[in-house]
């Protein structure tokens, strides 16, 4: 019987053993591609539905965006409205066709187009920005969000002067709720965008009407403009005191192995001297031009940085924190920080987004991140994708 009753004790302590090591053996690694490739899994062995997700692809390839390619003439056309102030100040380029790119659980699923060109995002580039701000509240650079931007700037810069911008933190302009009034690089504020500038409703006949518009105090209404976003960028790169696609370059994209083929352009009148060193201030889109190039395959690791709550490899290259905080919506319930474009009835699916369309999704729910370009309809593809995920 005590030979029974040590027997029977051993076994429960192996158990026990056993249960313990299986607690405190690692997890399966997760997958993070190295440079220059991606490794790639058919749909049936991910657990997908080739079929449906063929389908999917096949339809939204052929939807593709019906704007001109040559994106020197669809942009000032897309803002015809603010002549004369919609001049081009950046670079453009022929854009490629359609083209789309599927992450699921890490590994690529599905690919169409030209996803090897490096093309304009317009502004998905806003966040690129906002992440690099990120950075700077990361060092310390910003104290606090809530701070107002004036005071971190030095003596000589009056973006935050008059009366009313000195009112402005740092929330206000990642939440495009600034409502920053004056003139940035040629650009006044009054004449981006200015449907209904005067108040829902009431036409403007002549863009110079919106130059004496009611100011609002900042932080009570949004309102989509790329000027502010610019003075954003201008407020931070006063911060790092170098160009901010080098600070994107050596914090982010080279840790998530980007290629070298992306490139973010200043417009040709957006520069300043800083320390003695005259350096270009970059713009959160395309709007007039310039802003962020890059290929659909950096797209997606920038992307499956953030579903992987900013860490890669092992090393967390963005707060969960910040991440947190770009989730969280502003005035404008669908915007978190600069273009983290929030879905309230799914709260763990998030996109960023660009004229184009140019399209970064991510859905911590499904393990999925998605790039899609130039395609007429994005969202259909998208669904159809989620559908496709054999429960």
């Amino acid at each position: 019987m005590r030979v029974v009753r040590l027997s029977v004790a051993l076994a429960l302590a192996l158990g026990c053993l056993t249960l313990e090591a299986a607690r405190q053996a690692p997890a399966a690694a997760r997958y993070f591609p190295a440079a220059g490739k991606w490794e790639t899994r058919t749909p049936a062995e991910s657990g997908l539905d080739p079929a449906a997700l063929d389908a999917a692809l096949k339809t939204a390839l052929a939807t593709e965006a019906t704007s001109d390619k040559d994106l020197a003439v669809s942009t000032p056309a897309q803002f015809r409205s603010e002549a004369p102030y919609n001049n081009l100040l950046g670079p453009t380029q022929v854009r490629a066709g359609g083209s789309a790119l599927v992450i699921y659980k890490g590994h690529v699923v599905a690919s169409g187009g030209d996803i090897d060109r490096a093309d304009m995002t317009f502004s998905v580039t806003k966040t690129f920005l906002s992440t690099v701000v990120g950075e700077a509240v990361e060092r310390g650079l910003i104290k606090d969000l809530n701070d107002k931007a004036g005071p971190y700037m030095p003596a000589g810069v009056d973006l935050f002067k008059s009366e009313h911008n000195a009112k402005i933190t740092w929330d206000h302009l990642l939440r495009q709720t600034s409502d920053w009034y004056g003139t940035l690089w040629g650009k006044p504020d009054w004449a981006d965008r200015p449907q209904n500038c005067l108040g829902p409703g009431i036409p403007v006949p002549n863009i110079e009407q919106c130059k004496d518009r009611p100011l609002r105090e900042p932080g009570t209404a949004y309102k989509y403009n790329d000027t502010r976003v610019n003075v954003l960028a201008l407020a931070t790169l006063h911060l790092f005191k170098e160009p901010l696609p080098g600070v994107l370059k050596r914090e982010i994209m080279d840790p998530i192995g980007a290629s070298s083929t992306w490139h973010w352009e200043p417009y040709e009148n957006a520069y300043v001297t800083i320390d003695g060193k005259r350096m270009p201030s970059i713009p959160g889109g395309g709007h007039h031009g310039g802003g962020m190039f890059i290929s659909a395959w950096d797209m997606a690791r920038f992307g499956y940085l953030f579903l992987n709550n900013g860490k890669w490899n092992g090393r967390q290259l963005v707060t969960e924190g910040w991440i947190a905080k770009a989730r969280t919506p502003g005035v404008n319930q669908g915007y978190g920080f600069m273009n983290w474009m929030l879905n309230a009835n799914r709260p763990n699916r998030v996109s960023f987004q660009g004229n184009g369309p140019n399209t970064i999704y991510i859905d911590w729910d499904n393990d999925l991140v998605i790039v899609t370009r130039w395609l007429r309809g994005g969202n259909p593809f998208v669904d159809s994708v989620v559908a496709a995920i054999q429960k």
